[in-house]
């Protein structure tokens, strides 16, 4: 399920940018733009909102006035050319407050807390276009993977490893998350702690799959469903 966005702000170049942005969260979509609160109380009334992206000078009405007026807001991130107004929008509960020009990264981290506080772990980036990759976070820094190059996806509590060729990244992320990022990409979940690259199949058994030299136990529960995927029957 997609977190669904609306975005308000009577500058379109400023939409245009958040918009960029959310098309880089493949987690994440855009819902509704609109250029003043009289259109986006509409957009509310009659779509989903999960994430509210709010400027604050507008005509009519402000962001700040309008968000008042909203009985049970979606969560809301403020994006303003004004820093003055921080404070007044902390006091409603803000998920971040956002300066213009925004950069991507202050922007993930806005998202990031918003996954953080409705527990949900950070997204994977896939580039528009460029399907072959996904980014991981780790570290601090967007590893970029070649997808084809992951041999299979390992689950330990609360992180993944990703285990490719030749190196490891390890992340914080759930691998259901990325089981449904990976959907139609070659990727078969064989048991609730491995997530694995089909093309990289060198054997299996009725117990577990082999990719090179390691072999990956099939959960009891995911057979019938792993063998379908393989087109074979259980054994």
């Amino acid at each position: 399920m997609k977190v669904k966005c609306l975005l308000v702000d009577d500058e379109p170049l400023a939409i245009q940018l958040i918009q960029k942005h959310i098309d880089q969260l493949d987690s994440f979509e855009v819902v509704g733009t609109c250029g003043n609160a009289v259109k986006a109380l509409e957009v509310l009334r009659e779509r989903q909102v999960d994430l509210l992206f709010l400027d604050i000078k507008m005509p009519q009405i402000s962001g700040i006035d309008f968000l008042k007026t909203l009985k049970n807001p979606p969560a809301v991130i403020i994006t303003t050319a004004y820093r003055e107004f921080a404070i007044e929008g902390y006091d409603l509960d803000l998920i971040d407050y956002l300066l213009k020009p925004i950069t991507f990264d202050r922007f993930f981290k806005a998202i990031e807390r918003y996954l953080r506080l409705n527990n949900q772990s950070s997204p994977t980036l896939l580039p528009p276009g460029d399907q072959q990759f996904m980014y991981l976070k780790s570290g601090g820094k967007f590893h970029k993977l070649n997808i084809d190059e992951v041999l299979y996806i390992e689950s330990l509590k609360d992180y993944i490893v990703a285990h490719c060729i030749g190196n490891k990244i390890t992340a914080k992320y759930k691998i259901s998350d990325l089981e449904a990022e990976l959907q139609g990409k070659g990727f078969l979940r064989i048991h609730r702690s491995y997530l694995i690259n089909m093309k990289r199949i060198t054997a299996f058994t009725a117990y577990d799959i082999e990719i090179g030299n390691t072999e990956i136990p099939i959960g009891a529960s995911y057979k019938e469903y792993v063998f379908k995927a393989l087109q074979r029957p259980a054994l």
